[in-house]
């Protein structure tokens, strides 16, 4: 496995020569051997500056009002999310982080709003408590979006497959946007809660494109790395559902946070989970299956795949581990 995040540009494999894009696909390729790696990007700086100038004054408020955009029933998929709900599969105990969660969704009529009502949520957003964040929070959503669809093409094209392998189920995904506020250290219940317990994400690729204070590590080759990207890169990390897609080629990136003990206080960060249309079969394409890299998984839809992870990690019902 590669032991370092490379850091690549998605506008080079976009418009440059054959031999660049070749050298951006090739960077990406190895780097994801760790599961992580960090791109340069055409997102604005303001939107990023909008968006998280106004999460900072959500999470600010008290705990009563930020309950009142708590969307009761969507397991964790729009609105509030308070402290130690969420619980690492790896973990006993609950993070120690507060959510908001949004998407845009599709249009009512749309067959995949019929099949799956509980994946395209409206969103649940604190406009009365923070005027203009759902139209920032939206814009947000919709560059980071576009922004995965492309970086996708990389990979596919990693894979020996057509670039525009993801375009069509990523383009009605169930994907969901998350602002996390990690709370200063000192005032969580007990010491063993951390930030967020070591984990991999469960969609195909996920997408951070600013934290405001240091804490992400990725796990690699067992030793857990501090993940810091050049500024004006977005850290892209792979999922389950990539690793089935590619049949093991592309490990899913394990992960935690944890506070740094030299930048003490709290930590904000935005992260997008990418995620295939929920009728989507996560099936490893053929161009993975080798005869030294034999099939590894059965296909599952990528609904029921989330649905278990959902549970797992204690977003599925009320009921909690911890």
């Amino acid at each position: 496995m590669s032991d370092q995040i490379l850091d690549v540009d998605l506008l080079a494999f976009e418009s440059g020569t054959a031999a660049e894009r070749a050298a951006v696909v090739d960077g990406v390729t190895r780097s994801l051997q760790t599961g992580f790696v960090y791109t340069k990007h055409d997102v604005s700086e303001a939107l990023l500056d909008d968006a998280y100038d106004m999460l900072a004054e959500f999470f600010a408020l008290d705990s009563e009002t930020k309950q009142r955009s708590t969307a009761i029933g969507s397991h964790g998929q729009t609105g509030y999310t308070g402290l130690l709900v969420e619980t690492a599969a790896t973990s006993d105990h609950a993070d120690w982080k507060e959510m908001l969660n949004w998407s845009v969704p599709i249009d009512p009529g749309h067959p995949l709003r019929a099949q799956f009502p509980h994946r395209y949520h409206d969103p649940v957003l604190p406009d009365a408590d923070v005027p203009g964040i759902a139209e920032v929070l939206l814009e947000f959503h919709e560059k980071i979006a576009d922004l995965q669809r492309r970086f996708l093409r990389i990979i596919a094209v990693g894979v020996g497959a057509h670039e525009s392998l993801f375009d069509d189920t990523v383009l009605y995904g169930a994907n969901l946007t998350r602002a996390i506020r990690y709370p200063p250290m000192e005032q969580a219940p007990g010491e063993q809660h951390v930030w967020a317990g070591a984990h991999a994400d469960i969609n195909l690729i996920t997408a951070l494109p600013r934290a405001t204070a240091r804490g992400l590590q990725v796990e690699v080759d067992g030793v857990w790395v501090d993940a810091t990207p050049p500024d004006g890169h977005v850290i892209i990390n792979t999922g389950l559902m990539l690793e089935r897609v590619t049949n093991g080629l592309i490990p899913p990136g394990m992960h935690r946070v944890v506070a740094d003990p030299d930048q003490p206080g709290e930590r904000i960060s935005v992260v997008q989970f990418c995620h295939p249309a929920p009728w989507t079969m996560l099936t490893p394409l053929s161009s993975c299956v080798t005869e030294t890299n034999p099939q590894r998984f059965l296909p599952i839809r990528a609904a029921d795949a989330l649905d278990e992870v959902l549970w797992q990690i204690n977003l599925f019902d009320a009921t909690k581990r911890a």
